[in-house]
């Protein structure tokens, strides 16, 4: 597909959705002003409860799944807007498809079940080769074959409800040429530069001139140092709890009895080759007995000569994936076959053939070649190991007890952090300059956690300068804070801000001085344009953008058509002013095979919008509600950067 349909979808949405929103009803989220006794819940879907609960349990998870993507991912962002929002409505979504889904009745029989599992691509590592569930790999990550499929089950009748009306859609010729026109048109423009940087060494801002700009009231914001506070906190943890605890050595040995064979055992692999002989579940017994008949053979073929087990293996195993090979499966572990073939398998020694290994894939003859693995760690080796892991376990045991106390210490004994400190052995750390809002420079742990920090300013907190309440941060772990010294909000000194506000004061001037020079120069050229010194003619549209701001490519698209060639001023903030002048509209360069794969994709991006509107349907037909309150918490402007991670 196409990398310039990919990197300008809002421009053909704008173009097709217009179009396809005459054919559904279009809605948001609504708010109810009156909602339900519930304080808990902040949702509905068709009269169903989204909760509180259950909005920070999927924030958490969805803030620990992108950490497992992304190490160095600022943890600013979790406490975004629009984070919360990404969470909110994939809870509203889930909830939303689960009503469409039984309402009209979509549910996925065992046969289709088993169809989509075999045929899905992402599921393919959790599969053995004859098809079945990987039971060792899926145990590893904590889940059944049965939780497993009733989550596929789920999600497979989910996709039937938007699915019929995605696979169905149908993108005009109309509306393809006009999405597709906004995108690949192409223009030739010449262009003259005005840098305000140009500007700026002739500016020298008078000290009146400073002082106007220190009172005008719209630049308050700029010139004010923002609250601080000196603060004081304690941390508790897994690891500070582990901290405390003694395990002795017997402890540790029994735990490393009770484990040895599962956790200090390295896994025992076998490298197998086998021959199939396949026999169909419905086979008549005829077919068994021909079946049989001819594994027999080849395994009194194979005892009578071992050298030629591979090429009978090639010549006649049904196993497409090993014959080529000799019938070789490489190294295999305990649970990745069958229970017939594993059994058979793991009782062999390296070098010995099977009798004929009947499973319900057919008839095998099964050869081990070597064994790995199966080597038992002494306890000497792994005594930190188990130290660790020990103290790891007693510590998430006894972690709700400590929190309990933390909790009751820290409110009843308000007025110092101490008292907590010395009974559950924790460290009191210290931070200057704490700000309301997370610096820039705080990337990651309490300073840049905003529940945190709203609590620590919470007005009757830094009045009476006592300990906040018990906070949870993350998984197992709560903090309480106190303001030991406040700093309100004031306006900055004159003296203080004077190069601050030289250099705004510089900055506005020279754009300003670059765009009146830019206007007069257009003015000029359009009566004389032999006289115009502009660059060189360049070819540009929005896949070819010239490494030019997306200002100019919007403005070299927009000029008229047919009131070539066109003039225009066009403000770049923060660099200047460039006078552009668009000279003709180019035929597209686009290949007829090009052509092909953008409309392609943008059948997709049609069909995506379809399914969006018909969603939005859906959640005006199932009453979707949001309560006021954390609506109007969503709708909060934040930081662009960090929204753009949050997206």
């Amino acid at each position: 597909m196409l990398d310039f349909v990919r990197q300008h979808t809002r421009v053909i949405q704008i173009v097709l959705l217009p179009l396809i929103a005459v054919g559904f009803v279009a809605v948001g989220i609504q708010g109810y002003s009156k909602f339900m006794d519930d304080t808990d819940t902040i949702a509905t879907v068709a009269g169903q409860k989204i909760t509180q609960t259950q909005w920070d349990a999927t924030q958490r998870a969805e803030a620990d799944r992108v950490r497992a993507q992304m190490p160095n991912v600022d943890a600013k962002v979790f406490d975004t807007p629009m984070f919360k929002k990404r969470t909110l409505d994939g809870l509203v979504q889930e909830q939303v498809m689960l009503t469409a889904a039984d309402k009209l009745h979509l549910v996925v029989p065992d046969s289709r079940l088993a169809r989509l599992i075999s045929s899905d691509p992402q599921l393919t590592p959790f599969l053995t080769p004859e098809g079945q569930w990987n039971k060792t790999l899926l145990e590893a990550r904590g889940r059944t074959s049965q939780q497993l499929e009733s989550q596929l089950r789920t999600q497979y009748s989910l996709q039937q409800v938007i699915g019929g009306i995605t696979a169905s859609a149908f993108a005009p010729a109309v509306a393809n040429q006009v999405a597709l026109e906004a995108v690949m048109q192409r223009r030739e423009v010449q262009l003259a530069r005005f840098d305000a940087k140009a500007y700026a060494a002739s500016i020298q801002p008078t000290d009146a001139e400073l002082q106007k700009y220190y009172d005008d009231k719209d630049h308050a914001a700029l010139l004010t140092a923002p609250e601080q506070a000196d603060i004081e906190y304690v941390v508790l943890d897994l690891p500070a709890v582990q901290a405390g605890i003694k395990v002795d050595e017997t402890e540790l040995r029994n735990f490393y009895e009770q484990n040895v064979k599962q956790r200090y055992t390295s896994p025992e692999e076998r490298r197998t080759s086998h021959i199939l002989i396949k026999l169909d579940p419905n086979a008549t017994s005829d077919q068994r007995k021909a079946a049989r008949a001819k594994a027999e053979s080849l395994l009194a073929q194979i005892k009578k000569s071992p050298s030629s087990f591979a090429e009978l293996a090639k010549r006649h195993s049904d196993d497409p994936g090993s014959a080529a090979n000799g019938g070789d499966l490489g190294f295999i572990g305990r649970g990745v076959m069958t229970k017939p073939f594993d059994d058979a398998a793991f009782a062999l020694k390296p070098g010995l053939l099977s009798d004929l290994v009947e499973s319900d894939f057919g008839y095998h003859i099964i050869l081990i070649t070597a064994v790995r693995g199966g080597d038992v760690h002494s306890f000497d080796s792994v005594r930190g190991e188990i130290e660790a892991e020990v103290k790891k376990q007693q510590a998430q045991r006894q972690y709700a007890e400590a929190a309990e106390r933390f909790t009751n210490l820290v409110y009843e004994q308000a007025d110092s952090l101490q008292p907590v400190a010395d009974q559950l052995k924790l460290t009191i750390q210290k931070a200057n300059a704490v700000t309301r809002a997370p610096s820039s420079g705080a990337t990651a742990g309490l300073l840049s956690n905003a529940k945190f920090l709203e609590t620590l300013f919470d007005q009757s907190n830094v009045t009476n300068k006592r300990n906040t309440e018990a906070i949870e941060i993350g998984p197992n772990q709560i903090v309480a804070g106190r303001v030991t010294h406040y700093s309100a909000a004031r306006k900055r000194a004159f003296d203080e801000v004077k190069a601050q506000m030289r250099s705004a004061v510089v900055a506005a001037k020279a754009f300003q001085m670059a765009r009146d020079d830019a206007q007069r120069q257009l003015d000029a050229w359009k009566t004389a344009p032999d006289a115009a010194k502009l660059g060189a003619p360049v070819v540009l549209s929005r896949r070819q953008a010239a490494d030019l701001p997306p200002a100019l490519i919007d403005a070299a698209l927009k000029a008229p058509a047919d009131k070539l060639p066109g003039w225009v001023v066009v403000n770049v903030p923060e660099q200047g002013s460039v006078v552009l002048k668009v000279n003709k509209v180019l035929s597209s360069d686009m290949n007829a095979d090009q052509i092909k794969l953008a409309s392609g994709e943008f059948a997709q991006l049609w069909a995506a919008a379809e399914g969006q509107s018909y969603f939005n349907a859906l959640k005006s037909r199932y009453k979707v509600a949001v309560l006021p309150a954390v609506q109007a918490k969503l709708d909060k402007p934040t930081d662009k950067g960090l929204d753009a991670q949050a997206r």
